[in-house]
């Protein structure tokens, strides 16, 4: 874990890095049975496709245990990993154990219904039956020693929800609720084998994503991972660490983060998560933090972090409104939290309402930004805005280039419902036709000078918005399901990426 005395190394200017492309791929989008995709085979073959084409970086989103609405940046815990992202087929000793017959196609979206009501039963039984063959194991015993500060805790969580048909621990019994002591061993004596099931769970998702990570740095791939800013309401976070945030007596939150009204919204965007008491963060120099992202970085090679607008200041709504109206900007944490955050392995997603105090922030920190090419087209008053930062050709090196993000329509998707203005500047800006927009997307970030250029597998694959991972501020079966079918993955987009990505030193 950092410490204060390593401060000043943390902020030397990083070396010039190699130039890379990546492409930004959840692991629930990969063609596998069980209705969601895993850690197992077909990830090791799209990933050894994907550096084919001379990728070298593989973004995902946030990789922990999601509750309702299947949002990975709503997550039970910021430290545990998805249980269903676990393959089952991989797990020693799980031949006797009944799969469900009809395991759907490999590429249909994912049935996040169905993965908990059948995946996660079979999950549990492979985990049963490992703690009864495996009970002196000296390596699981090891993973729970050294994990021990979050995973005890977690694993406790997730029985209780079960308990209570609820992952709201604010609505649990009172004794529960505020962890008294005599209460939680308790539960603990009660549940002892469920809990074990879960560090069992918790063990297999390890040791199945080092591995993954191990084989993709074997074939020239480095991970990039995610940190969301906030934690869930109904995360083990916020039942475990009210002290950290601005949580009542009661366990009900007395301020939730979110979004001012903007162009986009005429009431903003209300989150709902709790936000922090960073007062409490600074008096043991932000050990939480700390080991949040130190935990991320053991993981993967990279790390974006999400909203880091809010850092310099945050979004903060009282809990009796409804909309984000009513909130106000408050400071966070600036470069007292910022300075743990390591230059050669952080980027910052810097969307938003950027103010030159955030400016400040981000230069101060010397972390890369983000650009994102589909901000890139506007008019002013004297037409074409050619000086928008988001535009190719005025990108300095210290960048992260994407076609769009996880949030965004398809690029496909997103210039065909463009007006034929916008059309007509982007054909001319790009000098194609229509139907390679996409692709002359590609290539123009590409040559740009940004260090690492990030492409959604949608947009390789030229897909309209149908295949659209998410859309913000809704909720449904739609957000978070895409997965894709390896055929649609031509030898001619491995291909012409690979030309591209040797044209432009990114191999």
């Amino acid at each position: 874990m950092s410490d204060g005395k390593k401060v000043k190394e943390s902020v030397k200017t990083p070396e010039k890095e190699e130039r890379r492309c990546g492409v930004l791929l959840h692991p629930t989008s990969f063609p596998s049975p069980f209705g969601i995709g895993d850690l197992g085979l077909e990830a090791r073959s799209v990933l050894t496709r994907l550096a084919q084409a001379g990728v070298t970086l593989w973004q995902v989103l946030p990789l922990g245990p999601t509750g309702y609405g299947d949002s990975p940046y709503s997550s039970r815990s910021a430290f545990a990993g998805n249980e269903y992202l676990i393959d089952l087929r991989s797990i020693e000793g799980v031949d006797d154990i009944e799969f469900p017959s009809d395991r759907g196609s490999h590429s249909e979206p994912a049935d996040y219904g169905r993965v908990y009501s059948e995946k996660l039963v079979c999950l549990k039984k492979a985990a049963e039956k490992f703690l009864d063959n495996h009970s002196e194991d000296g390596c699981f015993a090891e993973f729970c020693k050294k994990n021990a500060f979050w995973l005890d805790d977690y694993a406790l969580f997730q029985v209780l929800v079960t308990e209570f048909g609820d992952s709201r621990w604010f609505l649990w019994k009172k004794d529960i609720r505020d962890r008294k002591p005599e209460t939680v061993k308790k539960y603990l004596l009660k549940y002892g084998r469920q809990v074990a099931v879960y560090k069992a769970l918790q063990y297999f998702f390890f040791t199945q994503w080092n591995e993954l990570h191990l084989f993709a740095n074997s074939i020239g791939i480095k991970i990039v991972g995610d940190i969301p800013i906030f934690v869930a309401a109904d995360s083990v976070d916020a039942w475990t660490h009210r002290k950290l945030l601005k949580i009542g007596k009661n366990g009900r939150q007395t301020a939730q983060a979110g979004v001012p009204p903007d162009a986009f919204s005429t009431t903003g965007q209300l989150w709902g998560n709790p936000v922090y008491n960073w007062k409490e963060h600074e008096k043991d120099n932000f050990k939480w933090w700390r080991q949040r992202l130190d935990a991320a970085l053991s993981l993967t090679d990279y790390v974006r972090i999400d909203h880091f607008r809010g850092f310099e200041s945050y979004w903060e709504v009282p809990s009796k409104y409804e909309t984000a109206e009513n909130g106000k900007w408050k400071k966070g944490p600036g470069m007292k939290l910022v300075k743990y955050f390591p230059q050669d392995r952080v980027f910052a997603e810097d969307l938003g309402v950027i103010t030159p105090q955030v400016c400040k922030l981000l230069s101060d920190s010397g972390l890369a930004g983000i650009k994102v090419m589909q901000f890139a087209f506007e008019f002013g008053a004297d037409g074409f805005r050619a000086a928008n930062p988001y535009l190719p050709h005025n990108y300095n090196e210290n960048c992260v280039a994407y076609t769009g993000t996880h949030d965004n329509e398809t690029s496909r998707g997103w210039f065909n419902g463009l007006s034929e203005q916008y059309r007509d500047v982007i054909r001319r800006y790009l000098q194609c036709p229509d139907s390679d927009v996409v692709w002359q997307m590609m290539r123009v970030l590409l040559a740009s000078r940004a260090k690492f250029v990030i492409i959604p597998l949608q947009d390789i694959l030229g897909l309209g918005n149908e295949a659209r991972m998410n859309a913000p501020s809704t909720v449904g079966t739609f957000n978070w399901s895409w997965r894709f079918n390896p055929e649609d993955l031509k030898d001619w987009m491995i291909g012409r990426l690979h030309d591209m990505n040797v044209l432009y030193s990114r191999i």
